[in-house]
């Protein structure tokens, strides 16, 4: 039976079990002396990322027409790491306009953490300690750990080598897995073929890191110096579903301000506000932002996981319908 509207929709052990799950991830940070921080909700400035839409309200000040809800902490975490916080995390509340599924709410909360020099690899290890020790936690076994790279998935589960086949065949592959519509580019297909193909294929009970995506979506990530055709990011998946997007970050303000323009250049051509880039950020590379590897950790979708759920409903007391 469905609960009144004006009740919790989820049970109120799903609650308990959100609180002991903030309760041992500060505790992991805790230990490593990683410090938590706060960060405003509301901005003058949004994400320009091609594939996400911002919500926007009336603007803070007089200055700007609009202010938006975060999609991320991201920026303001780089904004404290260039004015020396040293090592930080977050438990951040996110928004996220027209994504409500049973994997989507609009909003939601996000795990972010920082580490100063450590490259990729080592954000990795750090990761997969802490969902280690969530298993444990949680009563559950913990899983084993398995690496592969973005073209390895492509030619395991599509049959084609993700950089070397032409956007037609892209095209073509698509439709045949069920896609209906205009042309996709080649990063929109690529990203419709992993979701649909990939995803669903992965095998169950492991811990799945996949890296070497391709430089057209490093977004705030580092191109690998030793290979201009991929950037320095990572994915974790468990049981198919995408729970964590970590980067070696880009340091570099004036790569930064060209993706973001370019960003803004595929929004007007594609009938999309343009979005005001964040000036702040910017000056924060240019100040110095140190060596750094970050990652975001969607908490819904890993408490869902960790309760066995078969989705958000199950863990959340006020989704979207109920807000």
């Amino acid at each position: 039976m469905t609960a009144p509207k004006w009740m919790p929709e989820c049970p109120l052990s799903a609650i308990q079990k959100r609180a002991f799950l903030y309760q041992k991830i500060r505790q992991f940070f805790a230990d490593k002396g990683v410090m938590e921080v706060e960060t405003p909700v509301l901005s003058r400035h949004a994400n320009t990322d091609r594939q996400i839409d911002v919500f926007c309200t009336q603007s803070i000040n007089s200055i700007d027409d609009f202010a938006y809800l975060r999609t991320s902490p991201e920026f303001f975490h780089k904004r404290l790491l260039a004015a020396g916080s040293g090592d930080i995390f977050e438990i951040a509340k996110v928004f996220r306009l027209g994504e409500q599924s049973h994997l989507h709410n609009p909003e939601f909360s996000m795990l972010e953490w920082y580490r100063l020099d450590f490259k990729l690899g080592c954000l990795m290890k750090e990761m997969a300690a802490l969902m280690q020790s969530l298993f444990v936690a949680f009563g559950l076994p913990e899983l084993p750990v398995r690496h592969q790279t973005f073209t390895q998935l492509f030619e395991e589960y599509v049959a084609i080598n993700p950089f070397k086949t032409t956007q037609k065949n892209l095209n073509d592959l698509s439709v045949e897995y069920g896609f209906h519509g205009a042309d996709l580019s080649r990063d929109e297909a690529l990203d419709f073929l992993f979701g649909v193909v990939i995803e669903p294929a992965l095998p169950e009970d492991e811990l799945l890191f996949v890296d070497r995506f391709p430089a057209s979506q490093a977004a705030l990530a580092q191109i690998d110096p030793d290979d201009a055709n991929v950037c320095l990011r990572f994915e974790l998946l468990w049981n198919g579903v995408e729970l964590a997007n970590g980067y070696q970050e880009l340091t570099d303000a004036t790569e930064q301000r060209t993706r973001f323009k370019a960003d803004n250049e595929w929004r007007n051509s594609h009938g999309k506000r343009a979005k005001p880039i964040d000036e702040n950020l910017l000056a924060a590379l240019e100040a110095g932002l140190p060596q750094c590897s970050g990652v975001a950790v969607g908490l819904d979708r890993l408490l869902m996981h960790l309760m066995g759920a078969g989705g958000l409903s199950a863990i959340l007391p006020f989704s979207a319908d109920r807000a």
